[in-house]
């Protein structure tokens, strides 16, 4: 079973649309038993750093997703969220991955939205996928490029498109809405 863990974020419906698309049976739930039992958990996200960071305490859902052992997959803010530090809102996140996430330096052109090109595939998780392919991005703030970067993005600068480590997987961009691309991915990671 999949988890998909709920929180209050405004992406959980496509992503469990992607699975069922995928004839993936997933739930969306807060319960801590079914997460830790569920044989792979997405941590989505769409919002606000601080404010979801305040729901994912009140939940103790901050304490558990780090304590995961089976593949953890987050998306967007879920990505921001597992790392240290996020300029949003001065938000401390799960430390996950030592990293720290910035704003765009310009104001004329963030939010970055849209499609762009993913490149230095470094992962399992891009099993199958060529290099310079289109994946769907709407964000604000960045991830540092570092040791865990596992693709990289260009907009504005070179940040992480998406990171791992250990069991640990994360991409700044929406797999399920990125198409072909999206798909194969998600099939990746539920084969990991």
């Amino acid at each position: 079973m999949i988890a998909i863990i709920k929180y209050n974020a405004g992406n959980v419906n496509s992503v469990q649309n992607a699975l069922d698309r995928l004839n993936v049976s997933s739930m969306v739930t807060d319960n801590f038993d079914l997460i830790q039992k569920a044989d792979k958990v997405i941590f989505p996200g769409v919002g606000e750093a601080s404010s979801t960071m305040k729901i994912l305490k009140e939940k103790g859902l901050d304490r558990l997703i780090p304590t995961l052992k089976q593949p953890v997959l987050g998306i967007c803010l879920g990505m921001q969220l597992m790392c240290k530090n996020n300029e949003e809102g001065n938000t401390i996140g799960m430390g996950i991955f030592d990293i720290n996430v910035n704003k765009f330096p310009s104001q004329n052109i963030v939010p970055h939205m849209g499609w762009n090109t993913i490149s230095e595939l470094q992962s399992p998780i891009f099993s199958g996928i060529e290099e310079e392919n289109d994946v769907y991005f709407v964000h604000s703030f960045y991830c540092e490029l570092s040791k865990n970067t596992t693709s990289v993005c260009n907009y504005i600068l070179p940040f992480s498109a998406s990171l791992q480590k250990d069991n640990f997987y994360a991409m700044q961009f929406h797999p399920e809405k990125s198409g072909r691309v999206g798909s194969r991915l998600l099939e990746n990671f539920l084969k990991l």
